[in-house]
């Protein structure tokens, strides 16, 4: 019992003084502002029809039917719109290539936020993931990896008192928590809602989903839901991985299988229903698990790099590797390396 106790309280002591998973939410970040991205690219040709105040759906009648906010309501001046879309293409970039820190990610959330409420017709679920990890995300250090270095969040955190700066490790790790934990409700309330539905008790659930015209691959699809096995075991399965997700990311040994198995579940998903902005937010919180992972095959392609590359990545990647002195996060002891998940 007291050993038990003891190793309690050093992982809450890890917990609050060791970064963790850094490099999962920062793959987080990227994959999150990629889909906004993709998002905009993919409407670009058909943006005045689809979120212009003279589209699909006037301004007028957007207005009255809004129940939340949006900065698109706040005009109907065709040039106010092609500004604000086009400021939402930059900032979605902008966080996909690991610039602006924290205030970019935040105008990044209230543009995304506002182009969605704009035509709620196009989404696919993934938006409210993104409405609730984005918020998390600003918690952690998630442009610590796959971004542009640029300096100034250094410099200006060196200007806070260290204290404050000390409150960024158990914050960070919030946000971790918070985005692991949203991610496994998903996962648990989603498989426990098809267990209540008849045909997902008798294994047909697949059958019919993958007939349906706006989600059937032509080619493809009926490659599965002809074939009875495939139906079965695809039902099945998804009902059992979505309700014992949770538990294998509690087992460390099992974590980054659990996660590698719902990345290839959501990439079956893009794949055969073309939800793939849906499979790519799921996808980025489940980085969060594999960020031990992803920061050994970082070290392998930095060892593959040239030297001076490498030195460079070496550099901008880890901040523990940093003097003291010139920490991003100004810590003045020794337990500052991010810790993988």
């Amino acid at each position: 019992m007291r050993d038990l106790l003891k190793n309690a309280t050093a992982r809450l002591d890890s917990w609050s003084t060791d970064y963790a998973a850094v490099t999962g939410v920062s793959g987080t970040r990227l994959l999150l502002g990629f889909v906004g991205l993709m998002y905009y690219v993919g409407q670009y040709q058909e943006r005045n029809y689809l979120f212009g105040p003279d589209g699909v759906l006037p301004h007028e009648e957007f207005t009255a039917q809004l129940t939340g906010f949006s900065l698109y309501a706040l005009s109907a001046s065709p040039w106010y719109f092609q500004l604000l879309y086009h400021l939402g293409i930059a900032v979605a970039l902008a966080v996909t290539l690991g610039v602006g820190g924290r205030p970019g990610l935040a105008l990044h959330w209230v543009l995304l936020w506002s182009v969605y409420q704009r035509q709620p017709g196009l989404l696919d679920g993934g938006d409210n993931l993104a409405y609730v990890v984005i918020p998390f995300l600003l918690l952690t250090r998630c442009y610590d990896r796959f971004a542009l270095p640029t300096g100034l969040a250094n410099r200006l955190v060196q200007r806070l008192p260290g204290r404050l700066r000390a409150l960024s490790v158990p914050f960070h790790n919030l946000g971790v928590l918070m985005v692991a934990v949203q991610i496994c409700l998903v996962y648990v309330v989603s498989g426990l809602y098809k267990v209540m539905g008849e045909e997902w008790q008798d294994g047909t659930a697949l059958f019919y989903i993958m007939r349906v015209a706006e989600f059937e691959l032509p080619g493809w699809s009926n490659l599965v839901y002809e074939n009875d096995l495939l139906v079965v075991l695809g039902t099945y399965g998804t009902v059992a991985f979505l309700v014992y997700f949770p538990l294998g990311v509690l087992v460390p040994a099992l974590r980054p299988w659990a996660a590698v198995a719902s990345i290839c579940f959501h990439l079956s998903i893009a794949f055969f229903m073309g939800l793939t902005g849906f499979a790519l937010t799921m996808i980025a919180c489940d980085l969060v698990f594999l960020s031990g992972a992803l920061d050994r095959a970082l070290l392998w392609a930095r060892g593959r790099l040239p030297r001076t590359w490498a030195a460079g990545a070496a550099d901008t990647a880890v901040p523990a590797a940093l003097p003291e002195a010139e920490r991003p996060s100004g810590e003045s002891g020794t337990r500052t390396a991010a810790k993988p998940v």
